[in-house]
């Protein structure tokens, strides 16, 4: 009878044991394991950020191990030339479209920097020339400010009557030479897109 007893009452304790197990793991709470690393692509292309060098790659540019794009040099050449009545230097709202195209064109290619350059018809004299040179290109440039461009970016110089697009004495060779001129030719790095079957050229 005692021998049964202890049996009850072993089984009782494994019992109770047992459940105060399960109560005591119901309240611990699941320890989250620490993560170094950043498993996330927050641009997209196949790299995780932990090894991404270049992250915010373009979509769909062809990359390197590092998650860094290819770029291909590309250059453009923008000119404007802007002609003046005789003595002024103001402008003709007629050139204010070219100047905005201009402005446009530094504003894609920050790194880039212009001269402007201003000429005179040789129908005065040489120091009155000389300035009036200055001041139209002048006005040029403050034209591109207003625009947006930084004054920094531009700066200016006159030729007076020494340098003429044309030679002639007519009315028309003098309105050819009471000009302003300028040309930047702005670089710039165009990523490389990555080979689909839908692109027009096979993959190199």
């Amino acid at each position: 009878m005692k021998y049964i007893t202890l049996i009850a009452l072993s089984l009782m304790i494994s019992a109770c044991s047992s459940s105060d197990k399960g109560d005591e793991y119901d309240y611990i709470d699941t320890p989250i394991a620490d993560q170094w690393a950043d498993h996330i692509d927050d641009d997209s292309d196949g790299v995780i950020n932990e090894r991404d060098l270049c992250p915010g790659t373009p979509l769909g540019a062809e990359i390197d191990n590092d998650g860094c794009g290819s770029y291909v040099d590309s250059s453009q050449e923008m000119q404007i030339r802007v002609l003046f009545a005789n003595d002024s230097d103001v402008i003709n709202p007629i050139f204010t479209e070219q100047i905005r195209e201009l402005s446009d064109f530094l504003k894609e290619y920050p790194n880039t920097s212009i001269e402007i350059q201003g000429y005179a018809s040789r129908t005065g004299t040489a120091e009155h020339n000389l300035d009036l040179s200055k001041r139209r290109a002048e006005n040029v440039r403050k034209e591109l400010m207003k625009n947006g461009i930084s004054g920094d970016r531009v700066t200016i110089v006159g030729y007076g009557d020494t340098v003429l697009a044309t030679q002639g004495t007519d009315q028309v060779s003098h309105a050819l030479n009471r000009r302003v001129t300028a040309t930047v030719i702005g670089h710039k790095g165009e990523v490389k897109k990555e080979w689909t079957v839908f692109t027009t050229l096979p993959k190199s």
